[in-house]
């Protein structure tokens, strides 16, 4: 397979290095904090997704055809980031620039274009938001601050977060939305022994 060697220093090297200077600056609590939310939030979209479905089980038909697909779609952009990841040989920044930063660098070979966690964040945060506009006040910021993150602790250029959270919403919008479609099915569902799963009633 051909792939394509990115220079993200020549990017946006100097916003990266700037922003890997202020966490070395910034005090150790709020360094230990967006350390384990970069490692861990991602769970807080689990969880918002099953709040939806428990939601949609009120809703009707199509809200739970929707809310069943939020994970479906977040697979699929998690898929499609890794396919585009695999083209491009962008190493990571904290390996090209040799910056001090907040956690360990990932080893070599390990690519960093674009961001696998913001294209997840932004996928779950984009099917969350059409199953439920309350929970999106909750998951769109969410997706922005794992983004972020992933900037801050030194993982990532800040270009390869923006292409990952463009990917994550790309993916998982009209797949939610296509998701409709199945409304049908889960009627039929309801008429069975998993009722209990798709209708409160």
């Amino acid at each position: 397979m051909t792939t394509l060697a990115l220079g993200g220093a020549s990017i946006d090297g100097g916003l990266y290095t700037w922003i890997t200077d202020l966490a070395q600056r910034a005090p150790h609590v709020l360094n230990t904090l967006v350390s384990y939310w970069t490692d861990y939030g991602l769970g807080l979209f689990a969880v918002l997704m099953l709040i939806g479905w428990w939601r949609a089980r009120h809703a009707g038909a199509t809200a739970m055809a929707m809310a069943l697909a939020a994970p479906v779609a977040v697979v699929a952009a998690y898929a499609a980031n890794d396919v585009i990841k695999s083209f491009f040989n962008e190493q990571r920044p904290c390996q090209t620039l040799h910056t001090v930063t907040v956690e360990a660098c990932p080893a070599l070979g390990d690519w960093s274009f674009p961001s696998n966690h913001s294209a997840i964040a932004a996928a779950a945060a984009v099917a969350i938001v059409l199953c439920g506009r309350r929970l999106g006040w909750i998951a769109v910021p969410a997706a922005l601050l794992m983004g972020a993150s992933r900037i801050w602790v030194g993982a990532h250029y800040p270009h390869d977060v923006v292409v990952g959270l463009l990917i994550g919403a790309l993916v998982a919008w009209p797949l939610t939305l296509l998701a409709r479609r199945a409304a049908p099915a889960v009627d039929r569902l309801s008429a069975t022994r998993l009722r209990p799963l798709v209708a409160a009633r």
